[in-house]
Order: C-alpha cells, then structure tokens, then sequence
C-alpha cells in the first residue's frame, strides 16, 4: 500500500473515475487531468482531501495542487486507477477540447510567446542592470554615472549591450519565426532562416526608418531593391512582432501545402526551397509593410489610452481587470503590445501596470498568510504562492488562494487599480518586459524608479490591508475557519466554475 493510496482512491472517484480521465500526467506540484466532462469534477470534496492544497483550471485542464510529493502521489494513483501516465503534450492536447475558439486563439498566442519569456526576462534584467550603471547619476554630487567615473564600468555596459540587442532587436523575430513554425509543425531551421532574413544587415535597421524618412536628403537607392517593373524598399523588422508573425504563419501554410503536392522522391528539394522563397518575398514585399502598419496601430492606440486626457482612467480599469485576464488566457496578448510599444516608443507603460498586478495578488495572500497563521495547511499553500507571486509568477497564489475565498482577489485588483493609477500617472516606463514582481524595478526607467518604488508600496500595502479588514469580518483565522467550519469557496464555485 503505498504513501496516498487512500487519498488517490479518493481522488479518482472524486473527478469522475477513470472513465472521465482523458489524459492525466504530472509537473513539479500539480496533477494534471484532461477530463471528458470537468462538471464531474466534485472540486469542494477533491479540495478537502488532505494531501490537496488546491485546484483551479487552466487552458481546458483540471489541475490538482499536491505540492513537492506529487511524484509519490501521482505513482499512486496511477497504479490504483490502471491508468497509463500521459505526456503534457498529450495532456495539453485533450485539455484543448473544453476550450472555446477565443480560448484557444489564447492558448495558442502563450505557446508561441512561451519559449520566447526566458530570454525576455533575460534581456529585460540586462537593460535594467545597465540602467543603474549608465543612466543613474549617483556619483558627483547627482552629475555622474558610475560609468562616467569608471572604465571598467564603462567597458562592461558596452558588452552587456550584446546580449540586449541580441534578445530585443534580433532575437524577437527569429524566435517567433522559429516558435510559430515549431508549432504549425514545419521544419524550425526555415522558421530561423526566415527570421533572420527580417534583420539581416543588409536591411536598413528599423529604428532608423523613421529618421530616414523624416531626412528627404536620405539615399533611399542603397535601401531599395529595384526589380526595373517596381522597387521594394529593403527594410528591417527589428523587434517587430505581428510582422514576424505573418511571415512565420505563411511559412507554415506553404510548407504544408508543398509537402501535399510534391512527390516524395524529390520533397526534400522543393518544400524546403519554394516555401522559404515564396515565405521570404511575401514578408517583405507584402506582409512586412502590413504587419509594420498593424502593430504601430495596435502601439498608437495603447499609447494613447495611457498618455491620452483619460489615462488615469485606462490605468485604473487596466489595473483592475488585468488579474481577471490571466484567469481567460488573453493576458498573452500584452506581451505582444508591450514589446511592439518598445519598438515604436523607446520603452512600455503597460508593463509595469502588470508587474504591479502581480505584486497585489501576492499582497493578498500575504494578508491570508497573517490571518490564518494557526492553520499550518493554509500556510502550506499561502508561503510558497507569496514567494512566487513577488517573483512574478501568480498562478499559486490566484488559484491556489484568492480565487478560492474570492475577496482577496477582488482586494488584490483593487490595489492593483490603485497602484496602476498613480503608475500611469506619474508617466512610469520601462525599457523592457522584466520579472513580473518586486525585481521588476530593474526594468525601470532610470527617471521613474523612484514612483515605481511608490506604486510597489501602494500594491503591497491595500490589498494586505483591505484583505486583513474584510477576512477578520469573514471570520478568517478563527477557531471553526481553522476547522475547516467556514466554507469560502461557494462564490468562487458559482462565479468561475465551482472554484477551479
């Protein structure tokens, strides 16, 4: 018998059995279920299992929060049930079929962005480092860098640029290309290619478009490809997003139709060369152009919604309901427009909105976390999510927590909106996506760190506050919440699908 057969017994009888079991697999603290029909799914009995510190559902799956032993737990339950373990693709793919179209159109947005964020962080955190040794005037009496006062400094920014330019002006569009032709199950190697072709070199650097057609002294003859019938303007997409990913979906779509018509024998000549040939020439004779059009639209209207008469307003209510965002999926879109604003606009207002956003929802558990200090299974589940959701990474802490006793979520977007506010008010930017919590300061703008630090303490301290004065009214911490007596969770169950 082994650790948890009790509990996985349970468990198993609890989503259903194993006739509603699709697929089922496992990552470092959540079981993972795939279910035929999730309405099965007994959430409140599943929650009360003592080997369970929560569930919640996410892109069409069921997910079970164990914790560090799910490895134990899940050999268990597998054994018990006789069910075969799924792969997370397999899992993901199943997961797919309790989506809608708009879930879906999200889900598929993450997955392509979702390779991309390691090296955005990356990239995010170098500008912000070297923002501290080169824009910063700590030195002098507030007249010098520390890179004006050392060589060595100076010699280390300059190298450190290597790495930024790579991730942001080369690095996007590549790995778009490459992400969105892994995806569409074409050949990678072409997505690369394809991606390089939009910041080759040879191209005039989009950044200096602007100023090239601003100039009418500029030589346009050694930036245009004259075919005699017509000329095409030989330009750059550097950290261009929509157009990456127009060129990328056309790659896809006509490999897959070479490799339809094409005899086997000779496949390996024509797919790989009329797909990239036709793909390259449609990015940038047609696609490029439109996409470039695309997303500075996209940008502009962002932009003005937050520097615009009523930027205040957009800050508050894109404060507020970012959180409910994550909960659908089209959070993913931002991290599009955030990088399309950096490229158009030298930096993101959005951003630091989001990083905010998630400072508040850990601020929320924070609040739990002093509430129920005498309910050690409460705690299990409040101190990692605090750690994580400070760190960037919310999901334990919204679906783990505040979604499942409902007022911290809406004390956590409330300071959110607050914090967004004077955000948007005091005109914060940053010249990167960073570490979406407290170390997002390092992405900061040298001029508004200091009303960064401000917004930080005002998403640390409402909702930390507001959640200690309405979970005292709610009777959290008190000795029948500790038994388990309160139960907190039926808004959450009729609002967002019996809590999951």
């Amino acid at each position: 018998m082994g650790k948890y057969t009790q509990d996985a017994e349970k468990l198993l009888g609890l989503v259903g059995g194993r006739e509603n079991i699709s697929a089922v697999s496992h990552c470092m603290t959540r079981m993972r279920f795939a279910l035929h029909d999730p309405e099965k799914a007994d959430v409140k009995a599943i929650e009360d299992l003592p080997s369970v510190k929560g569930s919640f559902t996410q892109a069409g799956q069921f997910q079970v929060i164990i914790g560090n032993d799910v490895s134990v737990f899940f050999k268990d339950f597998i054994a018990l049930g006789g069910i075969e373990e799924s792969s997370k693709e397999d899992v993901k793919k199943e997961g797919l079929k309790n989506q809608n179209l708009l879930q879906k159109a999200m889900g598929a947005i993450a997955e392509v962005f979702a390779p991309l964020i390691p090296a955005i962080i990356v990239g995010g955190l170098i500008l912000g480092f070297r923002n501290c040794i080169d824009s910063i005037y700590f030195f002098g009496d507030g007249t010098q860098t520390l890179c004006n006062i050392s060589q060595f400094w100076t010699g280390v920014d300059s190298f450190l640029w290597l790495i930024g330019e790579a991730v942001f002006h080369m690095g996007i569009p590549v790995g778009i290309c490459w992400s969105v032709t892994k995806k569409m199950g074409g050949t990678p190697m072409l997505g690369i290619v394809l991606g390089l072709t939009l910041v080759s070199s040879q191209l005039l650097n989009a950044y200096s478009v602007g100023a090239a057609d601003a100039n009418a002294a500029f030589d346009w003859t050694k930036y245009t490809w004259n075919f005699e019938y017509f000329q095409v303007r030989m330009i750059g997409y550097q950290a261009q997003v929509i157009p990456a990913i127009l060129a990328a979906l056309t790659l896809g779509y006509l490999e897959r139709f070479f490799r339809k018509i094409t005899p086997a024998v000779v496949s390996m000549i024509v797919v790989p060369f009329c797909s990239l040939v036709l793909a390259v020439i449609a990015a940038h004779f047609v696609l490029g152009p439109i996409g470039w059009w695309l997303g500075s639209g996209i940008s502009s209207i962002v932009y003005a919604g937050i520097t615009g008469p009523l930027k205040l307003v957009f800050g508050a209510i894109f404060g507020f309901f970012y959180a409910p965002l994550v909960i659908t999926g089209l959070h993913h879109m931002t991290n599009a427009i955030d990088l399309q604003l950096i490229a158009d606009y030298g930096g993101t207002m959005l951003w630091p909105m989001i990083a905010l956003s998630n400072i508040a929802q850990g601020s929320a558990v924070l609040g739990m976390a002093l509430l129920q200090k005498r309910n050690e299974r409460a705690q299990q589940v409040n101190i990692p999510s605090i750690i994580s959701c400070y760190l960037g990474v919310t999901e334990p802490a919204m679906f783990g927590v505040n979604l499942k006793y409902m007022f911290p979520f809406f004390c956590a977007m409330t300071g959110s909106a607050c914090a967004a506010l004077v955000c948007v008010g005091g005109n914060v930017t940053a010249n990167a996506i960073g570490v979406g919590g407290l170390p997002g300061i390092l992405s900061i703008q040298p001029p508004y760190m200091g009303i960064f630090a401000i917004c930080m303490l005002i998403a640390v301290v409402v909702p930390f506050v507001l959640v200690l004065v309405v979970g005292k009214k709610k009777g959290i911490g008190t000795d029948a919440e500790v038994a388990g007596g309160i139960d907190m969770s039926a808004a959450a169950s009729q609002i967002f699908g019996a809590g999951k």
